[in-house]
Protein backbone atom coordinates (compact mmCIF):
# COMPACT_ATOMS: atom_id res chain seq x y z
CA UNK A 1 0.00 0.00 0.00
CA UNK A 2 1.84 3.60 -0.85
CA UNK A 3 1.63 5.84 1.78
CA UNK A 4 -0.14 8.75 1.69
CA UNK A 5 0.81 12.54 2.39
CA UNK A 6 -1.42 15.22 4.21
CA UNK A 7 -1.79 18.33 1.80
CA UNK A 8 -0.99 20.35 4.66
CA UNK A 9 2.42 20.09 6.29
CA UNK A 10 3.27 21.64 9.57
CA UNK A 11 4.68 24.86 9.61
CA UNK A 12 8.32 24.64 11.05
CA UNK A 13 9.12 27.37 13.45
CA UNK A 14 12.87 28.49 13.22
CA UNK A 15 14.50 30.89 15.65
CA UNK A 16 16.79 33.40 14.63
CA UNK A 17 19.77 35.12 16.88
CA UNK A 18 21.36 38.12 15.74
CA UNK A 19 24.07 39.74 17.04
CA UNK A 20 23.19 43.88 18.10
CA UNK A 21 24.66 45.84 15.30
CA UNK A 22 24.50 49.67 15.71
CA UNK A 23 23.68 51.17 12.25
CA UNK A 24 22.97 48.36 10.62
CA UNK A 25 19.15 48.02 9.36
CA UNK A 26 17.12 45.60 7.52
CA UNK A 27 17.73 47.82 4.07
CA UNK A 28 21.73 47.85 4.94
CA UNK A 29 24.42 46.21 2.34
CA UNK A 30 25.01 42.89 3.90
CA UNK A 31 27.64 42.37 6.09
CA UNK A 32 30.19 39.84 7.53
CA UNK A 33 30.07 40.18 11.62
CA UNK A 34 33.26 38.99 13.32
CA UNK A 35 33.98 37.33 16.51
CA UNK A 36 34.59 40.53 18.24
CA UNK A 37 31.24 42.47 16.84
CA UNK A 38 32.54 44.20 14.81
CA UNK A 39 31.60 43.94 10.64
CA UNK A 40 32.31 44.91 7.13
CA UNK A 41 30.24 45.49 3.97
CA UNK A 42 30.54 41.99 2.31
CA UNK A 43 31.11 44.30 -0.89
CA UNK A 44 34.06 45.61 0.43
CA UNK A 45 36.02 42.80 1.03
CA UNK A 46 37.63 40.45 -1.39
CA UNK A 47 39.26 36.40 -0.90
CA UNK A 48 42.86 35.69 -0.63
CA UNK A 49 43.71 32.40 0.61
CA UNK A 50 42.01 31.88 3.89
CA UNK A 51 41.46 35.54 4.46
CA UNK A 52 39.14 38.51 3.31
CA UNK A 53 41.00 41.66 2.42
CA UNK A 54 39.82 45.28 2.18
CA UNK A 55 39.49 46.66 -1.32
CA UNK A 56 38.56 49.87 -0.25
CA UNK A 57 38.61 51.92 3.24
CA UNK A 58 35.27 51.58 5.81
CA UNK A 59 34.77 52.92 8.51
CA UNK A 60 37.56 50.61 11.50
CA UNK A 61 39.49 49.41 8.46
CA UNK A 62 41.68 50.23 5.63
CA UNK A 63 42.24 49.49 2.50
CA UNK A 64 45.06 46.09 2.03
CA UNK A 65 43.37 45.33 5.34
CA UNK A 66 43.25 41.35 6.31
CA UNK A 67 41.20 39.51 8.01
CA UNK A 68 41.66 35.74 8.98
CA UNK A 69 38.12 33.68 8.08
CA UNK A 70 38.72 32.09 11.27
CA UNK A 71 38.09 35.50 13.28
CA UNK A 72 34.54 35.98 11.19
CA UNK A 73 31.29 34.85 12.79
CA UNK A 74 28.25 34.72 10.83
CA UNK A 75 27.10 37.14 7.20
CA UNK A 76 23.91 39.27 8.54
CA UNK A 77 21.98 41.04 5.96
CA UNK A 78 18.39 40.09 3.56
CA UNK A 79 18.82 36.81 1.22
CA UNK A 80 19.01 38.89 -2.30
CA UNK A 81 15.80 38.81 -3.99
CA UNK A 82 17.51 37.38 -7.20
CA UNK A 83 18.03 33.78 -5.42
CA UNK A 84 14.34 32.97 -5.47
CA UNK A 85 13.26 34.38 -9.08
CA UNK A 86 16.57 32.38 -10.26
CA UNK A 87 15.63 29.21 -8.56
CA UNK A 88 11.60 29.75 -9.48
CA UNK A 89 12.52 30.30 -13.49
CA UNK A 90 14.48 26.80 -12.56
CA UNK A 91 11.97 24.85 -10.95
CA UNK A 92 9.85 25.99 -13.87
CA UNK A 93 11.71 24.18 -16.70
CA UNK A 94 13.82 27.43 -17.63
CA UNK A 95 17.32 26.60 -16.84
CA UNK A 96 18.70 28.76 -19.51
CA UNK A 97 16.87 31.92 -18.04
CA UNK A 98 17.88 30.81 -14.49
CA UNK A 99 21.24 30.56 -15.16
CA UNK A 100 21.33 34.78 -16.26
CA UNK A 101 19.59 35.38 -13.09
CA UNK A 102 21.97 32.98 -10.63
CA UNK A 103 25.30 33.71 -11.93
CA UNK A 104 25.64 37.20 -10.77
CA UNK A 105 24.64 36.40 -7.65
CA UNK A 106 27.18 33.23 -6.82
CA UNK A 107 29.78 36.08 -8.20
CA UNK A 108 29.19 38.43 -5.92
CA UNK A 109 28.60 35.89 -2.54
CA UNK A 110 31.47 33.47 -3.66
CA UNK A 111 33.70 35.73 -1.40
CA UNK A 112 31.09 34.39 1.48
CA UNK A 113 31.12 30.69 0.82
CA UNK A 114 32.74 29.77 3.52
CA UNK A 115 31.58 32.13 6.29
CA UNK A 116 28.18 30.78 8.24
CA UNK A 117 25.10 31.99 7.28
CA UNK A 118 26.04 33.07 3.63
CA UNK A 119 23.98 33.61 0.64
CA UNK A 120 25.94 32.24 -1.99
CA UNK A 121 25.21 28.07 -0.96
CA UNK A 122 21.85 28.41 -1.86
CA UNK A 123 22.37 29.94 -5.41
CA UNK A 124 24.87 27.68 -5.98
CA UNK A 125 23.32 24.58 -5.46
CA UNK A 126 20.65 25.78 -7.74
CA UNK A 127 23.03 26.99 -10.43
CA UNK A 128 24.33 23.36 -10.45
CA UNK A 129 21.01 22.22 -10.65
CA UNK A 130 20.48 24.60 -13.73
CA UNK A 131 23.55 23.79 -15.62
CA UNK A 132 22.65 19.64 -14.87
CA UNK A 133 19.17 20.70 -16.73
CA UNK A 134 20.86 22.70 -19.68
CA UNK A 135 23.29 19.63 -20.33
CA UNK A 136 26.24 21.20 -19.19
CA UNK A 137 28.29 18.44 -17.42
CA UNK A 138 31.61 20.58 -16.70
CA UNK A 139 30.00 23.83 -15.34
CA UNK A 140 28.25 22.03 -13.11
CA UNK A 141 30.87 19.67 -11.81
CA UNK A 142 32.75 23.01 -11.56
CA UNK A 143 30.57 24.75 -9.22
CA UNK A 144 30.04 21.23 -7.42
CA UNK A 145 33.61 20.94 -6.73
CA UNK A 146 33.71 24.91 -5.30
CA UNK A 147 30.71 23.73 -3.00
CA UNK A 148 32.65 20.87 -2.07
CA UNK A 149 35.81 22.46 -1.36
CA UNK A 150 33.65 25.72 0.59
CA UNK A 151 31.87 22.98 2.93
CA UNK A 152 33.30 22.81 6.43
CA UNK A 153 35.03 19.82 6.79
CA UNK A 154 35.32 18.56 3.32
CA UNK A 155 33.78 16.25 1.29
CA UNK A 156 31.52 16.12 -1.46
CA UNK A 157 28.50 17.97 -0.86
CA UNK A 158 25.39 15.75 -1.93
CA UNK A 159 24.01 18.14 -4.77
CA UNK A 160 27.36 16.61 -6.71
CA UNK A 161 25.71 13.21 -6.86
CA UNK A 162 22.42 15.22 -7.53
CA UNK A 163 24.06 16.84 -10.68
CA UNK A 164 25.21 13.30 -11.80
CA UNK A 165 21.39 11.98 -11.69
CA UNK A 166 20.12 15.18 -13.82
CA UNK A 167 22.90 14.55 -16.21
CA UNK A 168 22.20 10.70 -17.08
CA UNK A 169 22.29 10.58 -21.15
CA UNK A 170 19.03 10.65 -22.87
CA UNK A 171 19.11 7.05 -23.66
CA UNK A 172 18.48 6.42 -19.82
CA UNK A 173 15.78 4.07 -19.41
CA UNK A 174 12.86 5.91 -16.15
CA UNK A 175 13.85 2.81 -14.12
CA UNK A 176 17.52 4.26 -13.92
CA UNK A 177 16.35 7.58 -13.39
CA UNK A 178 14.10 6.87 -10.68
CA UNK A 179 16.96 4.71 -8.74
CA UNK A 180 18.99 7.52 -9.24
CA UNK A 181 16.55 10.15 -7.68
CA UNK A 182 14.80 7.74 -5.29
CA UNK A 183 18.53 7.05 -3.82
CA UNK A 184 18.93 10.58 -2.84
CA UNK A 185 15.60 11.13 -0.80
CA UNK A 186 16.85 8.22 1.90
CA UNK A 187 16.89 10.19 5.17
CA UNK A 188 20.53 9.97 5.73
CA UNK A 189 21.01 12.48 3.09
CA UNK A 190 20.98 16.50 3.09
CA UNK A 191 17.58 17.38 3.42
CA UNK A 192 17.81 20.33 0.57
CA UNK A 193 18.46 17.72 -1.87
CA UNK A 194 16.13 15.14 -1.03
CA UNK A 195 13.83 17.86 -1.72
CA UNK A 196 15.11 18.70 -5.12
CA UNK A 197 15.94 14.87 -5.59
CA UNK A 198 11.93 14.20 -5.11
CA UNK A 199 10.78 16.75 -7.28
CA UNK A 200 12.65 16.08 -9.93
CA UNK A 201 11.30 12.12 -9.41
CA UNK A 202 8.11 13.26 -9.50
CA UNK A 203 9.39 15.23 -13.63
CA UNK A 204 10.33 11.66 -14.68
CA UNK A 205 7.31 10.13 -13.13
CA UNK A 206 4.65 12.41 -15.09
CA UNK A 207 6.83 11.92 -18.22
CA UNK A 208 6.17 8.26 -17.87
CA UNK A 209 2.52 8.86 -17.12
CA UNK A 210 2.51 7.09 -13.58
CA UNK A 211 0.40 9.67 -12.36
CA UNK A 212 -0.52 8.88 -8.55
CA UNK A 213 3.48 7.92 -8.14
CA UNK A 214 4.56 11.66 -9.53
CA UNK A 215 1.88 12.94 -7.15
CA UNK A 216 3.55 11.15 -4.36
CA UNK A 217 7.03 12.66 -5.17
CA UNK A 218 5.85 15.78 -5.46
CA UNK A 219 3.75 15.76 -1.84
CA UNK A 220 7.04 14.45 -0.65
CA UNK A 221 8.81 17.80 -0.96
CA UNK A 222 6.28 20.29 1.20
CA UNK A 223 5.68 17.13 3.65
CA UNK A 224 8.98 15.89 4.37
CA UNK A 225 11.39 17.61 2.94
CA UNK A 226 10.03 21.15 3.65
CA UNK A 227 13.70 22.27 4.51
CA UNK A 228 14.41 22.21 0.60
CA UNK A 229 12.39 26.01 0.58
CA UNK A 230 9.36 27.55 0.10
CA UNK A 231 10.10 28.18 -3.99
CA UNK A 232 11.10 24.32 -3.76
CA UNK A 233 7.72 23.45 -2.31
CA UNK A 234 5.14 26.08 -4.23
CA UNK A 235 7.09 24.62 -7.30
CA UNK A 236 6.16 20.92 -5.95
CA UNK A 237 2.55 22.22 -4.66
CA UNK A 238 1.99 23.70 -7.81
CA UNK A 239 2.58 20.54 -10.10
CA UNK A 240 0.68 18.47 -7.22
CA UNK A 241 -2.33 20.19 -7.70
CA UNK A 242 -2.83 19.91 -11.27
CA UNK A 243 -3.19 16.26 -10.76
CA UNK A 244 -5.43 17.36 -7.81
CA UNK A 245 -7.64 18.70 -9.92
CA UNK A 246 -7.91 15.99 -12.48
CA UNK A 247 -9.16 13.71 -10.31
CA UNK A 248 -12.10 16.56 -9.30
CA UNK A 249 -10.46 17.17 -6.29
CA UNK A 250 -10.86 20.38 -6.51
CA UNK A 251 -10.82 21.63 -3.15
CA UNK A 252 -6.99 20.19 -2.13
CA UNK A 253 -5.71 21.39 -5.19
CA UNK A 254 -7.12 24.65 -4.65
CA UNK A 255 -5.45 24.82 -1.15
CA UNK A 256 -2.49 23.85 -2.21
CA UNK A 257 -2.01 27.03 -5.28
CA UNK A 258 -3.12 29.12 -2.28
CA UNK A 259 -0.03 28.12 -0.37
CA UNK A 260 1.74 28.06 -3.77
CA UNK A 261 0.93 31.85 -3.98
CA UNK A 262 2.07 32.88 -0.47
CA UNK A 263 5.26 30.51 -1.17
CA UNK A 264 6.38 32.27 -4.02
CA UNK A 265 5.24 35.46 -3.84
CA UNK A 266 7.22 37.84 -5.95
CA UNK A 267 8.20 35.24 -8.71
CA UNK A 268 6.77 34.17 -11.71
CA UNK A 269 5.96 30.91 -9.63
CA UNK A 270 3.58 32.89 -8.07
CA UNK A 271 2.12 34.22 -10.73
CA UNK A 272 1.59 31.04 -12.62
CA UNK A 273 -0.15 29.62 -9.29
CA UNK A 274 -2.05 32.77 -9.25
CA UNK A 275 -3.77 32.11 -13.15
CA UNK A 276 -4.89 28.27 -12.11
CA UNK A 277 -6.04 28.90 -8.62
CA UNK A 278 -8.15 31.79 -10.73
CA UNK A 279 -8.96 29.47 -13.23
CA UNK A 280 -10.05 26.71 -10.69
CA UNK A 281 -12.47 28.81 -8.53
Amino acid sequence: MKQSFPIFHPILAAAAVFLPLAGIALADPTVVVLQNGRSVPVSAVSMRGDALVLTTDVPGFNKGQTIPLSSTDHIYGDKPAEVNSGIALLLSGNAADAIKVLEPIVASERVTAKIPGNFWLEPARAILVAYAMNRDKDESEKIGKEISDAAPGGGSDPFVMLGKALLLPPSATVAERETAFRDLTVPENHSPVCAYASFYLGNVLREAKRDEDALEAYLMVPCLFPAGGIILNAAAELNAADFLLTETRRDEAVALLKSAVRDAVGTSLAADARKRLDSAK
